[in-house]
């Protein structure tokens, strides 16, 4: 599903989590209220749709506006040994040396894009009893599916954070402003995918499936610790029709047999396109950000194989030594190692879709959910979804055990700048030792206090006092 845009009235329920002084208050831009708009099902069907354009984000150079995951590879691959800025200047440069601040834009962006997500699936919730039985326990299922995995993407990245459940009043300050802890949050999460699991199928891949909640739980799962349901979700999954198509496919063939849940976009559209295809390059802010690491140059010369390094990164065509990413590449006439087409004939409007799940990464958890923690498996089903995943990227000798340590490489070069490898590290309990060594090497300083952001100073401003900052900012 490439975004629909949403008829102006879907706006009068605007977002109390928007950024800005009408955080709590609103204006209306209608006489027409949102209690009065979803009066049956087709409305109510603009506001599905409304919470996955929430997720797109809007494709411009404002600041204030809410660009949704389209600046999550800031807060996620740049905090990690992936990637960095070319230039290590602007205000980006503070994710590839620990060193963010509360006043940071791009944090306040993503924090306020997703709580906005959350405001709109929850009008979806709010408004279930105009459609039939069957229609809303679909949407039901789907609302619960986006909010939890927005609350899924903030509680990672913030750690305790506020819980709304409902659509919150003008007067509801506390619980939009009151942390919560984060075994709370994740109870919600855990609750709303299995609510989706059983509520949907899977007939779609750019709105929430019964897979794509699995999937989603399962990586839910294994961060708390909860291995033989993590293992069950996935081999659900594995049951389910995907499979690996060529690595080149899995990106310039959108919707293509692997993507289990991607955000759709549009080329050259005004509302639908996205700009992180061409931040990620020299005509990017900084001159370039979510520019390779050698460290992770290193990683693929070591464990990725021909196919995934040719095609997940390519060097930048003004400036030796420096390297791009590939994957999400809108020019492909600029490589010479795709044969694609472009996905836009205007660079900061492209079409290439995010992908979120991918069937890649169920078979890898698979391996993980199995391995329970420990720090090695000969188990044949651990070792049948590890071969797997290496087969297609060209490592086809046969491996006998697979250790801890193999199990992060290869997710690290497989999922390579799809936002995985931090919170990879953070769950694999290894985020303090390779970060901090990583930081070291790169004269940066690094503290375990750094794996998570800080709440935003704005919002902190404005919940008079009701919200707590993180520890060390």
């Amino acid at each position: 599903m490439k975004q629909i845009n949403i008829i102006a009235l879907l706006f009068v329920t605007v977002s109390m989590y928007s950024c800005g002084e009408d955080y709590l208050s609103p204006a209306p831009i209608s006489s027409i209220g949102g209690d009065a708009f979803y009066s049956n099902e087709s409305e109510l069907l603009t506001a599905v749709i409304n919470m996955y354009d929430g997720i797109q984000g809007i494709n411009s150079t404002s600041a204030n506006d809410n660009h949704g995951i389209q600046v999550e590879f800031q807060l996620t691959e740049m905090r990690s040994d992936n990637t960095r800025t070319k230039s290590s200047e602007g205000e980006p440069s503070q994710f590839e040396s620990f060193s963010v601040v509360s006043t940071n834009g791009v944090v306040a962006d993503y924090y306020s894009s997703f709580y906005n997500v959350i405001f709109r699936a929850n009008v979806v919730l709010d408004n279930l009893g105009v459609a039939s039985e069957s229609t809303a326990s679909k949407f039901e299922g789907e609302a619960k599916f986006v909010r939890a995995y927005a609350y899924f993407n903030l509680v990672r990245l913030f750690g305790d954070i506020p819980l709304v459940e409902a659509t919150v009043l003008p007067t509801d300050t506390k619980s939009a402003f009151t942390r919560v802890a984060a075994s709370d949050v994740y109870a919600l999460i855990v609750s709303d995918l299995t609510t989706a699991a059983a509520s949907l199928d899977n007939t779609h891949k750019n709105r929430a499936s019964k897979a794509a909640a699995q999937a989603l739980l399962a990586k839910v799962q294994l961060t708390l610790g909860n291995y033989s349901e993590a293992k069950s979700l996935c081999e659900s999954v594995m049951t389910s029709g995907f499979d690996l198509p060529s690595f080149k496919d899995v990106f310039y063939d959108e919707e293509n047999s692997e993507v289990i849940f991607a955000i759709g976009y549009i080329g050259d559209s005004d509302e639908d396109s996205q700009n992180f295809s061409t931040e990620m390059t020299h005509l990017g802010r900084s001159s370039g950000l979510n520019y390779v690491t050698n460290e992770m140059i290193n990683a693929f010369t070591d464990f990725g194989g021909v196919d995934r390094a040719t095609l997940s990164y390519r060097p930048d065509p003004v400036q030796a030594n420096q390297w791009q990413v590939q994957k999400f590449v809108s020019d492909a006439a600029t490589s010479t190692s795709l044969d694609v087409n472009n996905t836009s004939g205007d660079l900061t409007k492209a079409g290439n879709d995010w992908i979120v799940l991918r069937y890649a990464d169920v078979l890898l958890m698979h391996v993980e959910a199995i391995m329970a923690g420990s720090t090695s498996t000969t188990d044949a089903n651990a070792i049948s979804s590890f071969q797997e995943v290496r087969d297609r990227a060209g490592l086809a000798t046969p491996v006998t055990s697979i250790t801890k340590q193999e199990l992060m490489d290869e997710r690290r070069v497989e999922l390579a700048f799809e936002n995985h490898r931090l919170f990879d590290l953070i769950r694999f309990g290894e985020a303090q030792n390779v970060l901090g060594a990583f930081a070291t090497d790169n004269g940066f300083s690094f503290s375990s206090t750094d794996l998570l952001l800080p709440i935003p100073q704005r919002e902190i401003g404005l919940s008079k006092g009701l919200l707590s900052q993180n520890p060390g900012y």
